[in-house]
């Protein structure tokens, strides 16, 4: 038996797991009580998540794509995407779910077998907040704590012109429907277009409401506004509110040009072009937003996201490896007409 065989028989064991919402299947596989645990703990709420709906499960598809093997004597260290697609009925209707999570496993020979010991989820729905991004909002300008909000404007024009003839550029009218296009076009890919960063749920949503039409308020200023002008160099032009996500949960609801919404009170007020803030802890601070792209037979938001790649997932985020019972949400309703 070699270590593939053993990562075979994961995937069969990870497909039926998440398609039952059920983790009996991966104690078997897996020799570590401490993430047989956490599944045995996600997947009960999976599953209770779905009975309360009224989800009926269909099937499952799973596929690894591996991007590199450490090989020893005695243990392999495996990083890869496992990719599952979830299709289920609900309400008369067949949907599908996609998520993309990248992991590194660890393979230990013992005997004549090899061994999962390890599961590290490398990608996660909480954006690491750094000291900087203690966001405190006066007068409009949300202002990283330690940082000077009278800083000068990073300005670069000839990037700020090439953005400028980006399709949707400076309209008035908001695009639910081209918003939502670009969504399910990029949702697990970047756009060359702009920057790829590495926890970039927030820059992901920024650009769906881009391409829908919301406008930009280039202030030149990280602290304000909502802009995006490319990269020099080392140098970042974007604001804050463009990549951050305590920071774009915050700009929304109170600006006055350009991008604006309102937070309403459930995700059933939501509609597809809508936005959805994550706060995992309850502490006040968000730290992921998704993007809603559909609503299911319950009218319920199902939403898109990039950092984990997901496509039409639902929108409480109960699968993640994230969620917490202290969990809060923002509902952000865009405008449907903004000035410039």
């Amino acid at each position: 038996m070699s270590w593939k065989t053993a990562l075979y028989d994961y995937l069969n064991a990870r497909n039926s797991a998440e398609t039952e919402a059920s983790a009996g299947a991966l104690a078997e596989i897996i020799h570590n009580d401490r993430f047989n645990e956490e599944s045995d703990i996600r997947l009960a709420r999976v599953h209770e998540n779905r009975r309360h709906r009224g989800v009926k499960a269909l099937r499952g598809e799973t596929r690894l794509k591996l991007h590199q093997a450490r090989e020893q004597s005695e243990q392999v260290v495996a990083d890869l995407d496992y990719v599952r697609r979830f299709t289920y009925e609900l309400g008369g209707r067949e949907y599908n779910e996609c998520i993309v999570s990248a992991e590194r496993i660890t393979f230990v020979e013992t005997g004549r077998r090899w061994r999962i010991t390890g599961i590290e989820i490398r990608e996660s729905e909480r954006e690491r907040i750094r000291e900087m991004y203690s966001w405190v909002p006066e007068d409009g300008i949300y202002t990283p704590a330690g940082e000077i909000s009278s800083s000068q404007p990073y300005l670069n024009y000839s990037i700020l012109n090439q953005v400028g003839t980006y399709p949707g550029y400076r309209k008035k009218i908001y695009d639910r429907n081209r918003a939502v296009k670009y969504a399910d076009l990029w949702w697990d890919r970047y756009n060359p277009a702009f920057a790829e960063l590495e926890v970039d749920c927030t820059s992901y949503v920024s650009q769906c409401l881009f391409a829908g039409g919301a406008p930009m308020n280039y202030t030149g200023k990280r602290t304000s506004g909502w802009w995006y002008a490319g990269q020099q160099g080392s140098r970042e032009l974007w604001s804050y509110s463009w990549a951050v996500a305590q920071a774009l949960q915050l700009y929304i609801p109170a600006s006055r040009k350009g991008l604006r919404g309102t937070i309403v009170s459930s995700a059933a007020e939501l509609r597809p072009g809508d936005c959805i803030s994550y706060d995992w802890d309850g502490d006040g601070r968000f730290q992921h937003n998704t993007f809603v792209t559909a609503l299911d037979a319950a009218g319920m938001p199902l939403v898109n996201a990039h950092t984990v790649s997901s496509k039409h997932r639902y929108w409480d985020y109960k699968d993640s490896h994230a969620w917490t019972d202290r969990t809060r949400y923002a509902f952000v309703r865009i405008a449907d007409e903004m000035d410039e």
